[in-house]
């Protein structure tokens, strides 16, 4: 995917490939981030997404350096994508806004080993890379963003009863164990 990059300061721009290579960035002030991918790369990002379209498509921070090697980006990620109803399959357009956090850390707290590993509390941070991808990045948000079950205005899913010919479909109530009992006590009570 090839952006459309801008910014004041030259670190985003050179090739569009939207690659940083973080050991040539000065290190004494924020650098400004920039991608707006144009149309061709948008629907190259939703084709590998698996979504209808990318109308709109933005990502602006700075990526600040911390200490001696260390960086933190912050930024914002602004899209309008359309995506097929789970229900009716018409389209659904949806508005995303995101903060994008993430911090490059040389010495990432180290992962333990055992077989059942619990999420950090603090998942914003990442190994340093030598260079940064701002694609990658862009196309990571973006699909941490995206609604899971978009539905068009209106949609509901109703139930469906599938059975063999000649045999009664089972409904929620035949699933309920207890459901015969009260019909039974309260035959029980009647006869008494």
């Amino acid at each position: 995917m090839s952006p459309s990059s801008s910014r004041n300061d030259g670190a985003a721009s050179g090739s569009g490939s939207g690659l940083l290579h973080l050991r040539t960035l000065a290190r004494n002030r924020p650098h400004d981030i920039l991608i707006e991918p144009d149309a061709d790369a948008r629907a190259a990002l939703a084709g590998v997404l698996g979504i209808t379209a990318v109308k709109k498509l933005r990502v602006s921070g700075a990526l600040t350096p911390v200490g001696r090697v260390d960086w933190t980006l912050d930024a914002q990620l602004g899209a309008t994508v359309v995506q097929p109803c789970v229900v009716t399959l018409d389209p659904v357009t949806t508005r995303i806004d995101e903060a994008i956090t993430r911090s490059y850390v040389a010495d990432p707290p180290a992962l333990p080993d055992a077989g059942e590993v619990e999420m950090p509390e603090d998942d914003s941070i990442e190994a340093l890379p030598d260079t940064l991808d701002l694609n990658a990045l862009l196309e990571e948000a973006l699909s941490l963003g995206l609604p899971p079950y978009p539905r068009a205005e209106g949609a509901e899913l109703e139930g469906a009863q599938v059975t063999e010919p000649g045999v009664a479909p089972l409904t929620d109530e035949d699933t309920k164990p207890f459901a015969g009992l009260k019909d039974l006590k309260d035959k029980m009570d009647k006869g008494a």
